[in-house]
């Protein structure tokens, strides 16, 4: 009796782009072709001290980090924030600063534990 009032509501929620995962596949596929191709623009309008091989290991990555990402409506979400990024770089809205901050190193959390404060000298 509950499934039935929860089907229609899964029914009633409207995609926000894609239909499907194919098309949401597709949309993904042509932001990552708009990104690979912006990336000599970006280094020569922003002079940032990386190559291009980098550059494309790193949007690699960025791009890798939802590939578990199933949902249709969170692809989409992610594709427009993704459409964002890309016209603040191409229009030059970013400066170096903020381009510059995708290689920035991860800091590792401070544990947690009694164990693992006492293992790190803390």
């Amino acid at each position: 009796m509950a499934s039935t009032p929860a089907k229609r509501i899964i029914q009633q929620v409207r995609p926000i782009l894609s239909v499907d995962r194919d098309e949401a596949k597709r949309r993904v596929l042509s932001l990552y072709k708009a990104w690979f191709r912006t990336i000599p623009f970006i280094l020569h309008k922003f002079d940032i001290p990386k190559n291009e091989e980098q550059c494309r290991a790193k949007l690699r990555e960025e791009f890798l980090k939802n590939k578990d990402v199933t949902d249709v409506r969170v692809i989409d979400m992610l594709v427009i924030k993704g459409q964002m990024e890309l016209k603040e770089v191409t229009m030059q809205w970013k400066q170096k600063g903020h381009v510059m901050n995708y290689w920035k190193e991860t800091v590792e959390p401070k544990p947690q534990d009694f164990l693992s404060k006492f293992l790190s000298g803390n």
